[in-house]
């Protein structure tokens, strides 16, 4: 049995067990944080991760005592964080993505409002690396704006704030919300995500930790060939992209390299799918 070590103990861990394990991979679960890790011993020995820790500190440690060849590895997770580098590469690739500005901050006032200049309210406004739609709102106008800004000011002036930049965005009215799964350069489904009746009233974001649900999808051919040239364009094997559908247009919003096992709703070889990818990825590294 291949071992595959799993540093989150959340739905995702629980849902891998049985069916990787009919496929030949024991799944273990290998925890990054709330611990202490002895750092001058020998750690257990993997033969692949799956996905690199969230804090990549303590991923670090983990890595340097007993290297682990990574299902999306720290570069991967780091790419797909960076909302803003996110954009910036699909959009040179020419790939649809809403209008958007990096700030980075401290920046006056008068840099915000020029940043804004040529775009049109609402506007969304994001933390570049936080998930989960986490500080993410929608303003109607510039006093609005600056109202937001004045909070992430505050967040920024502490010290210890890692990412202190965040993205000004074009808001895409009525827009449907899909998360479409790629693994290893194939779209294995995908799921669109609504607010429930009695929820959505005045409400915009689709996020499934602030109360979405997520219904199975059939991913049109333009979504999947979409998707999959964004995963390629990042170079990343296991990949959610997130698309915002309006009936004109279609734009790749955000991506997660840490996305949550939804595989009730994906492809009937899904499993198969990812147990060959941890098999590639071990293999991969013997011969490197």
């Amino acid at each position: 049995m291949l071992r595959l070590a799993v540093t989150t103990s959340s739905e995702t861990f629980e849902r891998m067990r049985r069916p990787l394990a009919d496929r030949g991979v024991t799944v273990e679960h290998l925890p990054a944080k709330e611990r202490a890790i002895r750092l001058t011993d020998d750690g257990e020995s993997f033969d692949a991760g799956f996905v690199y820790p969230t804090r990549l500190m303590e991923g670090g440690a983990l890595d340097a005592r007993t290297p682990i060849p990574w299902v999306n590895g720290r570069e991967a997770v780091l790419t797909s964080r960076n909302k803003a580098g996110v954009i910036a590469a699909l959009s040179r690739a020419g790939l649809p993505v809403p209008e958007t500005r990096m700030v980075s901050n401290p920046v006056g006032e008068e840099t915000v409002v020029e940043a804004v200049a040529d775009l049109s309210f609402p506007l969304v406004v994001k933390p570049n690396s936080a998930t989960r739609g986490v500080g993410v709102a929608k303003v109607r106008d510039v006093d609005s704006l600056l109202g937001v800004v004045d909070y992430l000011n505050l967040v920024h002036d502490y010290r210890a704030t890692g990412d202190k930049s965040y993205l000004l965005q074009e808001y895409v009215p009525d827009a449907r919300d899909y998360r479409v799964m790629v693994v290893d350069g194939e779209v294995v489904g995908g799921v669109e995500r609504r607010l429930p009746e009695g929820l959505g009233e005045g409400r915009w974001k689709h996020n499934v930790h602030r109360g979405a649900t997520a219904t199975e999808l059939t991913v049109s051919a333009e979504h999947q060939k979409l998707a999959v040239a964004v995963a390629e364009t990042l170079g990343i094997d296991y990949l959610g992209v997130d698309l915002l559908v309006a009936d004109d247009r279609t734009v790749v919003s955000e991506t997660n390299a840490r996305p949550t096992i939804d595989h009730e709703k994906y492809d009937a070889d899904f499993w198969d799918r990812l147990a060959a990818l941890i098999r590639e990825t071990a293999e991969r590294s013997k011969v490197e």
